[in-house]
């Protein structure tokens, strides 16, 4: 049986601190921008008439998707898992470094941003949505684990020798399912989407990343739903799905969806 003891919090000056929580977010965007600008400088020598993108115009791109992340991921979490609680304490929706970041919402708010900046540029959208694809499981990872350090999201009862007692989850051993996470939707996503992206060369047809992402993601999310323990205001749909689970499965279809119309349009033309 092991312990929760991290503080969340990494220096503390007093009147300002700098946390976990907000390195991990940092660190992913950055990681994730560098990555990024690597895949683009493999895409552009290629041999499939590919038009890769510029790297200067992803730089563009950074502050929108830094926005779509931090407002779409806040905005979600306030909508979806506790708009009672803020819509009596409004001033709470500010205090990002507390935690309280949804997954979906981030994703939501990526998509619109992206879907902007493309729209003023007039590009390819898939085209950047396809890159962030390969990047994005970076970003989820330091998510994930400064969730596991803040002590948040903590998993179901388990008698397992790595389970955890965490501060926020009684005088119970819990699955560490921020982890399992970690491992699932940061390590394992990254390694299969950028398999598919560079060795069965995916990235190269425009859409397919995006979707492969969404449907991988939504799978990985679905089966660590089953771990981790449902907020206690919200508990299970229908007495079996989380909410967790229930975004996924919209995701799950989505992505779905994208590569129905992707090969419908391949073979209509």
């Amino acid at each position: 049986m092991i312990v929760h003891n991290f503080d969340p919090v990494l220096i503390d000056f007093g009147l300002f601190q700098i946390r976990w929580y907000s390195i991990a977010y940092i660190l992913g965007i950055v990681l994730g921008w560098i990555y990024a600008i690597k895949i683009i400088k493999i895409t552009s020598i290629n041999k499939y008439g590919y038009e890769a993108v510029k790297t200067s115009d992803f730089d563009d791109l950074i502050i929108y998707l830094v926005l779509g992340i931090v407002l779409g991921g806040r905005l979600g979490y306030v909508l979806f898992y506790n708009i009672e609680f803020y819509a009596q304490n409004f001033i709470e929706i500010l205090k990002i470094w507390k935690g309280g970041m949804s997954f979906h919402g981030g994703l939501l708010g990526v998509v619109i941003s992206t879907f902007i900046y493309c729209k003023n540029k007039k590009t390819n959208f898939y085209k950047f949505t396809d890159i962030v694809a390969c990047a994005a499981p970076i970003g989820i990872f330091f998510g994930r684990i400064a969730n596991f350090i803040n002590g948040e999201l903590f998993g179901k009862a388990s008698s397992l020798p790595w389970a955890i007692i965490f501060p926020f989850g009684g005088n119970i051993a819990r699955h560490p399912s921020q982890i399992y996470e970690a491992l699932l939707e940061g390590i394992i996503l990254f390694i299969l989407i950028n398999f598919f992206a560079l060795k069965k060369n995916l990235l190269f047809k425009n859409g397919y990343i995006s979707a492969l992402f969404l449907i991988l993601y939504s799978v990985f999310r679905i089966f660590s739903e089953y771990f981790r323990e449902p907020d206690e205001h919200l508990g299970y749909f229908f007495n079996y799905f989380s909410l967790g689970t229930i975004l996924s499965l919209i995701t799950l279809i989505v992505g779905f969806v994208i590569i129905f119309f992707i090969k419908k349009n391949e073979q209509n033309n």
